[in-house]
């Protein structure tokens, strides 16, 4: 709970996610933890993506059913039983079985029944929780966090995600953004508030002991999901080629990345952590001679609100971006921000700098930096709206 907001009450919620409820924490994790330590009779139905056993077989991976309805690991400061994870099953593709969206609106609307949530904000941040918007009824809240209609994807599912989002711009209580890009994308259709990303800045600045599994030497280290949505598998490899002798080039996150891709980085001397804990992740921070985002640059980058922004920002490590939204707008002396073609050159020479230890306390920031508390106090009062019935016109 903030220190300056009364603790409130209600209502339950159902987060339709992109992302599952694991040990690397993102956005949606960090602002429904706030919100329910800030909201003790709450509760939360977090529906994660589904567990497709099918695509699981054509990427070399061991298929598995969802888990299913479950209460979730312990979290901090809440409750027993308060927050349920409910992971549902794609059994068939959908060229196949083409009602995949109603399945799960279904399957979500017998576990609210199940865990007696009769009226719950619906709290959509994937895009095709438009079909159980429209069949349940419940008030609704839209949180976009990533531009998914400027994603490159096929004709299909281009025309259904740009569909689910249009109605769900038309028809939601409220729409919340995580970016300006975002805000004024949306602005044509409709008004709607921005709640940026954060970071806890005590917590990243608390020093750590240097991770085991960092490589000796100079680092230049990512944190972050592995996309190809994102990262620039082709800038990966030549900064890790450029550093050969100086340093090394080291991502930490999620592997999403095809195995192909995944090899051209180890071949190129990349070192590829895979994911780590979010409570571990400062202390790869902190110990980094230098963080980089080598990211793609076009209007689905252009979207985003890189949590890896503040991430950075708090432990005060220099910077080398490619010019993607947020770090090419931060007034920050740390952050070099620089086009792909000269961005491995600037790389090498972030690790030429002479290191001065593990960050511990950085000096006083030049600009705010928005902190999860701040935000959860942002989206509580959007929560609040939403639950509100709307006034009968006279």
């Amino acid at each position: 709970m903030t220190p300056d907001r009364e603790t409130v009450t209600g209502p339950d919620l159902v987060v339709m996610s992109l992302e599952p409820w694991d040990d690397v924490w993102r956005r949606n994790q960090y602002l429904v933890a706030g919100l329910l330590r800030e909201r003790p009779s709450a509760r939360v139905l977090f529906v994660e993506p589904v567990s497709d056993p099918v695509h699981a077989v054509t990427r070399g991976a061991w298929p598995r059913p969802g888990r299913g309805l479950r209460p979730a690991p312990d979290v901090e400061g809440v409750g027993p039983r308060r927050l349920w994870l409910l992971e549902p099953t794609k059994l068939l593709p959908r060229r196949v079985a083409p009602h995949g969206d109603e399945r799960r609106a279904a399957v979500v609307l017998r576990a609210a029944r199940r865990l007696g949530l009769a009226r719950p904000v619906l709290w959509v941040n994937d895009p095709y929780g438009a079909t159980l918007a429209r069949v349940s009824g419940w008030p609704t809240l839209y949180d976009v966090t990533d531009d998914w209609t400027a994603a490159t994807r096929g004709p299909a599912e281009s025309r259904r995600v740009a569909e689910s989002d249009r109605y769900l711009v038309e028809h939601a209580a409220a729409v919340t953004v995580c970016s300006p890009t975002l805000a004024s994308r949306k602005a044509d259709a409709r008004s709607v508030v921005l709640v940026t990303n954060g970071v806890d800045v005590e917590r990243y600045r608390r020093p750590a002991a240097r991770p085991a599994d960092l490589p000796h030497g100079a680092t230049a280290v990512y944190v972050g999901t592995l996309h190809s949505d994102r990262l620039d598998v082709g800038l990966c490899e030549a900064t890790a080629r450029a550093l050969a002798g100086v340093g090394s080039l080291v991502l930490v996150g999620p592997v999403a990345l095809e195995r192909p891709d995944v090899d051209r980085l180890r071949r190129a001397g990349v070192v590829v952590l895979g994911a780590r804990p979010f409570d571990a992740v400062p202390a790869y921070l902190q110990h980094a001679d230098a963080l980089v985002v080598p990211h793609v640059v076009d209007d689905f980058t252009d979207s985003l609100d890189p949590l890896k922004l503040y991430e950075y920002r708090a432990v005060g490590r220099p910077v080398v971006s490619t010019p993607v939204a947020g770090f090419r707008d931060t007034s920050d002396p740390r952050v070099a921000v620089t086009p792909p073609d000269g961005f491995a050159a600037a790389v090498r020479d972030a690790l030429a700098e002479p290191t001065r230890g593990p960050a511990g306390r950085p000096g006083t920031d030049l600009e705010p930096i928005p902190t999860w508390a701040h935000q959860v106090a942002l989206m509580s009062d959007v929560v609040d709206a939403v639950r509100r019935p709307a006034p009968t016109p006279r």
